[in-house]
């Protein structure tokens, strides 16, 4: 008789972990832990955003992630890195687990699941991370808008949809796709005439963004 190993859900085990971390309470733009800190623990995102950013040595700031529930924050502190490479600030309020380094990577010798896990999270993250160089490299700002909303928006996940994307400010779109707020502005604005996109609730900076499976139409434009 086969036995099928029932899936591994990475909050059922690290919230039975006992002694393995700290939860934390962040409220909206609270640091998590900034660029130059001592690299010293793993953060896993049990609830809410956070955005993830560089600033360069003239002082110019671009945001390389927004990472969402089920995400780790940090993890490079587990093959050597010592000094933190970038800022990792809540977007909104959210409930995170703090694991220390050598917890963690006590964790991974001796849980076999849990390292499967964790492995398939890290290629996974490593897949989207070439997509976004791509798409920095060979795409138009347009394209890149379009494929950021997509993405928060979760399309083309198994699950279905959530065509919606909770507050976010055209600042933060600009910094993710490497262009101005006003050329955000621009293209939203076309966007939301176009059909693409709507603002239900309110208006832009009130209400939720709706986001439709046309504007996939932008992405896949030549």
């Amino acid at each position: 008789m086969i036995r099928i190993r029932p899936p591994f859900n990475l909050d059922t085990f690290l919230n039975r972990a006992d002694k393995c971390k700290t939860v934390l309470s962040f409220s909206k733009k609270h640091i998590l832990f900034s660029q130059g800190d001592t690299a010293d623990a793993v953060f896993y995102i049990q609830v809410g955003r956070v955005k993830v950013t560089v600033v360069s040595e003239h002082g110019k700031e671009a945001v390389i992630a927004i990472l969402e529930q089920g995400a780790f924050v940090g993890e490079s502190c587990l093959v050597g890195q010592t000094i933190r490479t970038a800022t990792a600030t809540a977007l909104e309020e959210a409930c995170i687990l703090r694991i220390e380094k050598a917890v963690m990577l006590r964790m991974l010798q001796e849980n076999l699941r849990f390292a499967e896990a964790f492995m398939s999270y890290l290629l996974l993250h490593s897949i989207r991370v070439q997509e976004d160089l791509v798409d920095q490299l060979f795409n138009s700002s347009e394209k890149r808008l379009a494929r950021a909303l997509l993405l928060l928006a979760h399309f083309g996940k198994e699950s279905r949809p959530e065509a919606v994307i909770a507050k976010i400010s055209q600042e933060t779109l600009a910094e993710m796709i490497g262009t101005t707020r006003s050329r955000v502005s621009f293209f939203m604005n076309k966007f939301r005439k176009l059909g693409f996109i709507n603002y239900k609730g309110g208006s832009r900076r009130n209400g939720v963004l709706h986001v439709h499976s046309s504007l996939l139409n932008v992405v896949l434009h030549d």
